[in-house]
């Protein structure tokens, strides 16, 4: 039944509907396919399903397009390229579904229904109430000619319906969940095109699917019960039937699938919070898929190392702690200059000129997102509120202990190992009973970088400046400002 793809003409695609901005769940299955493709040596397309006019403005478009980019998914094919199978806008496509509709038409497959929404709700109703499954009884599959007539006179505007047979079942072998079986008399007949023209999911979908030769369709287990009418769509009209593998859905913390409809975080959200998209990329292509290989890889290593019979079945938790793990880890793997690029747009200005890769080498270990850094240059060039922990660690300490702190800082001449060895000999301090008030008078925090890579930024005036400042604090904790 399915056009089973193979290393040599694998080709997936992404789907979305432009109807907001680009949530994780959706950013996930538009990875997965892009990884097969690309893990293949094959083709990836990207697609617009824009037929819900009143949901999707230009503005979606754009941030789609811009957000896949950034994300690291490129595509041979697409709204913005052009291809051998164009155009990529479903609403540019209406022609070619009109074709099709007429072919199903001619042959009795499809027919015109005139139903209004308050005649589908109360037949659904009078099935729930009966407890059975809620599907189209046809009532306007036999309608003759004159029925029908009489009905457009009336200005009712009809929908198109496919004509499911009433017996039988349907085998759909799926990539990931093995073959599913549906009773054909379950299903009901669906509409395929709406009562405006615009076609319907079940109906654009396939057929594009078929005609841009589209071999492997990954997409969420959502879509599980659509296949069976799609497929039934692609026989009835001799086009090829792709393979399809259903991905089990990504769940929030609450349990719920991730959705853009109910406030679930967006790519773009992520990116302007300073996530790298290297981050995402590897902790989302572990969600829901085995890699051997367990610590960070680049988008090459990351496509050689996907294979379709690695993805689970079971449903996958986005955790915030497992992509701050991927945030560490991405932002370890580039080089200074590339960190001060991402940082850069938040910190021009707030690093000295000359200071900028010093800072980077300095802080870069103990950075997640754009604002670590921020904090951490006002620590260094700036006047630094004290954490109370700080506060904790500098009272109680003599006036003595800082007096010789500074004499022995500015006789070092801003060496950090020279000063801390003289302090040590001459104040009888060491271990954390040294290091700890100098780190949290100088810093305001009692962690963080290492002192030696530190104190040359913060410099020699301000060090003087903050342990002068240490030695006034009074013998009893008092407020802070953290």
């Amino acid at each position: 039944m399915a056009q089973y793809y193979t290393t040599m003409n694998l080709k997936s695609r992404f789907a979305p509907s432009p109807t907001g901005y680009l949530h994780l769940g959706n950013a996930r299955t538009a990875l997965f396919a892009w990884l097969a493709a690309r893990g293949a040596g094959g083709t990836f397309i990207l697609r617009l399903e824009d037929t819900d006019q009143q949901r999707s403005p230009e503005i979606y478009e754009r941030a789609l397009l811009e957000d896949l980019r950034w994300f690291g998914i490129d595509w041979d094919e697409g709204p913005d390229r052009g291809g051998d199978h164009g155009p990529y806008r479903q609403m540019e496509r209406l022609s070619v579904y009109g074709q099709y509709y007429a072919h199903l038409q001619a042959s009795g497959q499809a027919y015109a229904c005139y139903c209004s929404a308050d005649d589908l709700a109360a037949e659904r109703a009078v099935q729930r109430s009966a407890g059975k499954a809620p599907r189209y009884g046809g009532r306007c599959r036999h309608l003759d000619a004159a029925a029908r007539a009489e009905r457009e006179a009336a200005g009712l505007l009809p929908t198109l319906r496919f004509r499911v047979p009433d017996q039988g079942t349907l085998t759909v072998p799926d990539l990931v969940w093995g073959e599913r079986h549906y009773a054909l008399a379950d299903l009901g007949d669906f509409v395929i095109r709406r009562g405006d023209g615009s076609p319907a999911f079940f109906f654009a979908n396939a057929v594009d699917d078929a005609l841009m030769e589209v071999n492997l369709v990954l997409r969420g287990e959502d879509h599980l019960t659509n296949t069976p009418r799609q497929i039934l769509i692609l026989q009835a009209l001799s086009l090829p039937v792709p393979a399809y593998g259903h991905l089990p859905l990504l769940l929030g913390a609450d349990g719920q699938p991730l959705s853009k409809r109910y406030g679930a975080a967006s790519l773009r959200d992520l990116r302007k919070d300073g996530y790298l998209a290297a981050a995402l990329r590897n902790y989302l292509a572990r969600l829901g898929h085995h890699y051997s290989a367990t610590g960070f890889l680049d988008s090459r290593a990351l496509a050689q190392g996907f294979a379709l019979n690695q993805i689970s079945r079971a449903p996958s938790h986005f955790d915030m702690v497992q992509l701050q793990h991927w945030q560490h880890e991405a932002v370890q793997s580039l080089d200074d200059a590339a960190v001060w690029n991402w940082l850069a747009p938040l910190l021009r200005g707030k690093v000295p000129m000359g200071l900028e890769m010093p800072f980077v080498a300095a802080v870069r270990a103990n950075i997640l997102l754009p604002g670590d850094a921020l904090d951490w240059a006002e620590r260094c060039f700036g006047a630094p509120a004290l954490a109370a922990d700080a506060v904790e660690a500098i009272i109680g300490v003599s006036p003595e202990f800082w007096s010789v702190a500074q004499a022995t800082l500015q006789a070092s001449g801003g060496d950090c190992r020279r000063w801390t060895k003289a302090l040590q000999q001459a104040s009888g301090h060491r271990g954390k009973a040294l290091f700890m008030p100098l780190r949290a008078a100088l810093t305001g925090l009692t962690h963080g970088p290492e002192l030696a890579a530190l104190l040359p930024l913060i410099g020699e005036e301000r060090a003087l400046a903050r342990l002068h400042a240490a030695a006034q604090r009074p013998s009893t904790p008092i407020e802070t400002t953290l």
